[in-house]
């Protein structure tokens, strides 16, 4: 049989001899044609040449030996070249590039334009009527800022379904995060001022917010308005302790900070977020480094693949040099229809912006090197698996234990991209409900808890895990509902056939049919340990409320009997049965025991008699 003949070695010296020296980009090809590197040159045949005659590092020459064919693509100028170059490998993916695998749209904070105007999560083409502020980071940092609005400005947030079917306040209002102009306690006037301080906040204009609210508290006094001028010097105090902590000394544009820390084959590029002078935050990415370990390089790609297509700041502070920096600035500027500057060498704040930023990127590849084959992979596996826009930061999840319906203890555990957050861990006593009926202690426990983050202790979920299945996600989206709760992707985690491990069901609230995972799924294996570690820490919970009640003496249930009182009784009648065969006289007899007192404590032991 004959032996299938080998692909023909790349025949590079005849392919340079005729190559151009214009512009443009190029392609590297393996024996089956697929894509090994994608780049751009302002002369072609000066730049491919030098992968066939230079001293290569050891990326660079493994490359080469699996090149078969190299295509060109001619362009009038080097920062055409450079946007095809971005384009291709976006949409090919070469083996040997660098790749920014996170391009998801980023959200904004939106401003509607309705009579009464609301404040909302917006993510996608921004096409509606309004306004809207950003971009965010991620989801997380913009439902912060939301969240730190609704305690600065009385803004609705509620989405027009729920605000055109009130007939009376909701929680917003009564907790004083809302006007309530859903059922008219707000003049349209006065509504009015509000959106203003708000959107000049978000505009980076809090002196000027806080400048109008000192008249107004003025104003307000002056009128003999006392509650009114009170309401206003509380939010002119939270204003400023917001202005302190959020604005950066000496800005008051756009900037993003970005820093690059490198680790063998791994790669971290934090970005900082300045908008109008505020820090909306940070977000890492972890680019495929295709093999590449010089940050200056790294740096390109990212900022050439990241800002392309997207808004862009005047001014981009960088940890590194990049390559062709010069040709970065004339394409970022082309992009964003104004002037854009990256600079290195700063000094002052921002320079100690750029060295937090730098911090903060080599924590995250740190963490990152830590937990590469662990946790962050089932997180993005997660994401992938619910279909979610971006992998989840916090998730939460909640368990119901009891006994016969006694003492029934509900639990809250929290995890993010690190594992458990033990520290917010909750649990909740649940009262007043019928033994046993899992759906009301599931929603007292819900409203408890999110009754406290929408007032602004604490921060809401990326995911809210409930175990149980379609019922008890709805008496959770119920809930969530009520308190206008928005944002938070509700899953039910279902116990499949004869309840076995493995068998799990995820229920996307919304969608019908669930979500079935393979036993050996590592999104799964995520979605059980944090179910395990809801259920262990509501049992732990109950068994101590058990414990707890088992060992509680009667006599602490009686106002007035305090821990010496109790002392003396116990000793004076050589116990409990002492004490409850005692008689009137004989309890009033003791040492601090009143007529009243020792009656009260003998009805206890007798009611049932």
């Amino acid at each position: 049989m004959a032996a299938k003949n080998p692909t023909p070695v790349f025949d590079h010296e005849s392919f340079l001899k005729n190559l151009t020296r214009l512009p443009g980009v190029y392609r590297m090809l393996d024996a089956e044609g697929a894509v090994l590197y994608v780049g751009k040159a302002k002369d072609l045949k000066r730049r491919v040449s030098s992968y066939f005659s230079r001293a290569l590092n050891r990326r660079i020459q493994l490359m080469v030996s699996k090149i078969r064919a190299i295509e060109v693509t001619v362009t009038h100028t080097e920062a055409e070249a450079l946007i095809l170059e971005n384009n291709l490998i976006k949409s090919l993916k070469p083996k040997y590039n660098v790749l920014l695998r996170d391009d998801k749209s980023y959200p904004y904070i939106y401003l509607s334009a309705d009579r009464f105007p609301r404040l909302a999560y917006h993510r996608g083409k921004r096409q509606a009527k309004g306004r809207y502020f950003g971009p965010y980071p991620n989801a997380g940092s913009m439902r912060e800022t939301l969240q730190l609005m609704q305690k600065l400005f009385p803004v609705r947030q509620c989405d027009n379904t729920f605000y055109n079917n009130r007939s009376r306040a909701c929680l917003q209002y009564q907790i004083k995060r809302c006007g309530a102009p859903c059922v008219g306690l707000i003049s349209e006037a006065e509504y009015a001022e509000d959106v203003k301080d708000a959107v000049l906040f978000l505009e980076g204009k809090a002196n000027q917010v806080i400048d109008g609210l000192v008249k107004r508290m003025e104003k307000a006094s002056a009128a003999l308005e006392f509650e009114q001028a009170a309401r206003l010097r509380d939010q002119i105090a939270a204003l400023s302790r917001v202005q302190e902590k959020q604005y950066i000394t000496g800005e008051r544009g756009d900037m993003d900070i970005i820093a690059c820390a490198v680790k063998g084959d791994v790669a971290c590029i934090q970005l900082f977020f300045i908008r109008n002078g505020r820090n909306l935050g940070n977000k890492s990415f972890f680019p495929s480094t295709g093999g590449v370990e010089q940050e200056g390089e790294i740096l390109t790609a990212f900022i050439t693949q990241y800002y392309i297509g997207k808004q862009i700041p005047q001014e981009i502070l960088l940890s590194h040099t990049p390559v062709d920096r010069p040709l970065l600035e004339e394409v970022l500027g082309q992009e964003a229809g104004h002037q854009v500057k990256l600079r290195q060498q700063v000094r002052g704040n921002r320079a100690q912006g750029l060295r937090m930023a730098a911090h903060n990127a080599q924590l995250a590849l740190d963490a990152k090197l830590a937990s590469k084959a662990g946790m962050q992979r089932r997180i993005e596996l997660l994401q992938q698996a619910l279909s979610l826009d971006e992998p989840p930061n916090r998730m939460e999840c909640f368990d119901i234990s009891h006994t016969s319906g006694e003492l029934t203890v509900a639990s809250c555990v929290v995890f993010d991209a690190t594992g458990p957050v033990k520290s917010d861990y909750r649990r909740f006593n649940i009262e007043g409900i019928q033994g046993g009926d899992d759906y009301a202690a599931m929603a007292q426990a819900l409203t408890r808890r999110y009754t406290r983050l929408q007032s602004g202790e604490g921060v809401l979920p990326d995911i809210l895990f409930i175990d149980g299945g379609k019922g008890q996600l709805g008496a959770a989206a119920d809930v969530l509902d009520e308190l206008a709760v928005v944002g938070v992707q509700l899953v039910g985690v279902a116990k499949g056939p004869d309840r076995r491990p493995g068998m799990e069901q995820l229920f996307l609230f919304g969608k019908d049919s669930p979500i079935i995972l393979p036993a050996d799924s590592p999104a799964l294996h995520l979605v059980q340990q944090i179910r395990d570690e809801a259920h262990r820490f509501a049992i732990t919970g109950h068994r101590q409320r058990r414990e707890k009640s088992r060992k509680t003496s009667v006599l602490e249930q009686i106002p007035g009997i305090g821990s010496k009182r109790r002392q003396r009784l116990l000793k004076q009648f050589g116990g409990l049965q002492g004490i409850a065969r005692a008689g009137i006289v004989d309890l009033e007899r003791v040492e601090g025991i009143s007529r009243k007192l020792a009656e009260q404590i003998y009805a206890v032991f007798h009611e049932d008699r």
